[in-house]
């Protein structure tokens, strides 16, 4: 399961989101540094494909995929550093800017982009500090070793990169130089989902405003939502037909825990593939570019050590045809071999033999 941290300075509304997200109720307050400790929960990906494929197939159980997070203590209070050392344990980050008035006597909050820009720096301080000093024991290192000298200059070219203000993932590095920066968990490598924190009866089109004035300042390819976290936090404690029917209503689609999700799963490059049975219908994530082996083995590594080959077909083609047996009995179940790239929404089923 893939971990996200959720992250930002006093006050955005990252413990909100999280409530939202999870269905969890870790405590909020009107007041500065509530979040004294992480709070941690797993969020749910809705994937109605696999709700229809489950009653197709009659089973009783029905795992979504999903993502552990974390939200963390705000930026620049006693538990700041405990943030940013959580934040180098997780493999995305999830962003949270305000653009509510809450605590704002003026009615007027910072400027969300403005608060991008500080939390950029923010990453690239905290990387520096732990690049600068590795720089001088590396370069004693590398005088004794010159085999070392390689990764030495890395992690000098890399301090100097943030010593400017730019993110490790603003320019390509070599996969050996990678592997030198992995030993220090550099928050700037780890892709990142903006999410500006909007007032609750703000329009569409104001959430429109807001999501392009911060898609202007975040690097490039980063996503960005704009959303009333306590709205959502509201609307998750909704039954599931409310809540569809509340989002349709407001226009805001399937809502905040698809778009966070979704958006975190393309940062990750992920894919979802499923299995589909008489006991459990499941969603499994993978990197996108795996294939019918490493699928087998994220099931059971008996499966990838037996691996004989791969049923395959779009989750969809599935449910139209009536399901897997209908759908083998309509010929349109391929047969693949170990190297299948896996794409995202196959539904699998794995023959072994140990």
């Amino acid at each position: 399961m893939a971990r996200v941290g959720l992250f930002g300075f006093p006050n955005a509304g990252k413990t909100t989101l999280f409530n939202a997200l999870t269905g969890l109720t870790a405590a909020v307050a009107p007041h500065p540094f509530t979040t004294a400790s992480p709070n941690v929960g797993v969020g749910r990906v809705a994937d109605p494909l696999l709700e229809q494929a489950a009653v197709l197939e009659k089973s009783p159980k029905v795992t979504h995929p999903s993502l552990e997070l974390a939200d963390l203590p705000a930026l620049g209070g006693d538990g700041g550093g405990e943030a940013m050392s959580r934040l180098r344990e997780a493999e995305a980050l999830a962003a949270v800017v305000q653009a509510h008035s809450l605590l704002w006597d003026s009615g007027a909050p910072p400027d969300p982009a403005v608060q991008v820009e500080e939390l950029l720096l923010e990453l690239c301080l905290a990387d520096h500090r732990v690049f600068q000093r590795r720089v001088p024991r590396l370069a004693k290192e590398a005088t004794a070793n010159p085999e070392l000298r390689p990764a030495a200059g890395a992690v000098e070219e890399a301090a100097a990169l943030l010593s400017e203000g730019a993110l490790l993932r603003s320019r390509p590095w070599s996969e050996t130089q990678l592997k030198v920066f992995r030993d220090m968990s550099p928050v700037t490598l780890a892709p990142c989902v903006w999410v500006v924190n909007a007032e609750e009866d703000m329009s569409p089109s104001d959430l429109d405003g807001l999501r392009n004035g911060v898609a202007a300042v975040v690097p490039a390819g980063d996503a960005v939502l704009a959303l009333s976290a306590r709205l959502e936090e509201e609307v998750s404690r909704l039954e599931p037909e409310e809540r569809r029917e509340l989002y349709e209503g407001l226009g805001l689609g399937a809502g905040a825990p698809e778009a966070v999700m979704s958006a975190v799963y393309r940062a990750l490059n992920l894919l979802t593939f499923y299995t589909l049975g008489p006991k459990e219908s499941r969603a499994w994530t993978l990197p996108a570019g795996s294939t019918a082996l490493d699928a087998a083995a994220k099931i059971h590594s008996d499966l990838a050590r037996g691996f004989i080959r791969a049923e395959a077909c779009p989750l969809d083609e599935v449910i139209a045809a009536g399901g897997w047996d209908a759908a083998k009995a309509a010929g349109i179940i391929r047969l693949e071999g170990k190297t299948y790239p896996v794409a995202d929404g196959d539904a699998l089923t794995i023959r072994f033999s140990i």
